[in-house]
C-alpha cells in the first residue's frame, strides 16, 4: 500500500517539526504555558478519539498510574526541558542533533535495568556519538560572544537531562506497559504531562500566551500535527509492522531538524554542527545495527 510505504517518512518528518515549532513558539509564548494548553487539548483530543473509535480502558488502576506515570518523563519533563532549553538559547538545529543521543542512553542504560551487555561495535557507536555531541555544540560553548559560560552550558545540561527523562520513560514503559491499547494509555500520558507543566507554569511563569495567529498555528500544529498525528502514524506502523523502518529513518531526524532550522530561522549550517550531525548519526547506526543483527540472529 502506499500508505504503508510512505508513512515511516511521514512520521519522522512530523516528529523532526517538533524542535522548530518548539523555538517558533517561544517568540509568543512561555515554553511552560504552551505545553500545559497543548498538553490538556491533546488529552482531549485523544480522549475524542478513544470515545469515537470505542478503545478499550485500562482494567486496573495500577496501568492508570502506571501510563500517568509514564507521561511524566516521555512527554512532561521531556518536552518542559528540551522547550525551556531553546527558549533559553539552544539552537533547534544542536537540540535535534542531542535528541540522537535517546538510542545511544538506551543503549547504555540496557545493562544496568535488562542486563544487556555491550558489544564492541556498540561501545565504540556510543563513544562516537558523544564525540559528536562535543563537536556539534563546542561553537555554542567558546563563543566569544558568550560572556558568560553557564549562560550555554545551563540550557545545554537541561537539553541533556531531557533526553535522560525521556530514555528512562521508554524504558519504563516497555518494562509496565506492553499490554493494552496504546490509544488509551497515550491519553493517560498526557494527562501525566499536564501534572507535571500546569505546576511549572503557575510557580515559574505569567502564562504568557499572545493570542496571535502564529501562536494559534503552533498550537494547533502541535496538538494535531505532533501529539496526534505523530503518535497515531505511530500507531499504525506498530499495527502493520515497521517500526524498524521508521526507527532506521530516526538517524536522518538530526539532519532534517538541522535543515529546517535552516530554512525557518536562518540558522547556519556551521562545519562542527555538520559533522557533529554526521558522527552522530554513525554512532547511532552503529549502536542499533548490532542490536538488530542480535535480534534477527536470535529469531
Amino acid at each position: 500500500m502506499t500508505l504503508d510505504r510512505f508513512a515511516p517518512a511521514v512520521f519522522v518528518f512530523l516528529w523532526s517539526t517538533g524542535w522548530v515549532v518548539a523555538k517558533f513558539a517561544a517568540l509568543h509564548s512561555e515554553p511552560f504555558a504552551f505545553l500545559s494548553i497543548r498538553y490538556a487539548l491533546s488529552a482531549l483530543a485523544f480522549l475524542a478519539f478513544c470515545l469515537v473509535t470505542e478503545a478499550q480502558w485500562p482494567r486496573s488502576r495500577v496501568t492508570v498510574l502506571r501510563a500517568i506515570y509514564s507521561g511524566f518523563f516521555l512527554h512532561g519533563f521531556y518536552l518542559a526541558g528540551l522547550w525551556w532549553a531553546i527558549a533559553n538559547g539552544v539552537p533547534a538545529g544542536i537540540s535535534g542533533i542531542i535528541a540522537a543521543l535517546q538510542p545511544l542512553l538506551t543503549a547504555m542504560a540496557a545493562p544496568f535495568l535488562i542486563g544487556e551487555r555491550l558489544q564492541k561495535t556498540q561501545q565504540v557507536g556510543l563513544a562516537l556519538g558523544f564525540i559528536g555531541i562535543a563537536i556539534a555544540i563546542s561553537p555554542k560553548l567558546f563563543d566569544p560572544a558568550t560572556a558568560d559560560l553557564a549562560h550555554a552550558t545551563v540550557p545545554l545540561a537541561i537539553n541533556l537531562i531531557a533526553m535522560g527523562s525521556v530514555t528512562y520513560g521508554t524504558l519504563y514503559q516497555k518494562k509496565h506497559l506492553q499490554s493494552g491499547d496504546l490509544r488509551t494509555i497515550a491519553m493517560l500520558q498526557y494527562v501525566g504531562a499536564l501534572i507535571l507543566t500546569l505546576p511549572l507554569s503557575l510557580i515559574f511563569e505569567h502564562q504568557h500566551f499572545d493570542g496571535t495567529a502564529q501562536a494559534y498555528g503552533a498550537l494547533l500544529w502541535s496538538v494535531f500535527g505532533l501529539s496526534m498525528g505523530g503518535v497515531g502514524l505511530l500507531l499504525y506502523l506498530i499495527r502493520r509492522g515497521q517500526v524498524s523502518r521508521a526507527a532506521s529513518l530516526i538517524y536522518l531526524m538530526p539532519p532534517a531538524v538541522a535543515l529546517e532550522a535552516l530554512i525557518a530561522f536562518g540558522e547556519r549550517l556551521t562545519l562542527p554542527l555538520i559533522v557533529g550531525t554526521v558522527i552522530v548519526v554513525t554512532g547511532v547506526y552503529m549502536t542499533n545495527r548490532r542490536v538488530v543483527q542480535q535480534a534477527q540472529a536470535s529469531g
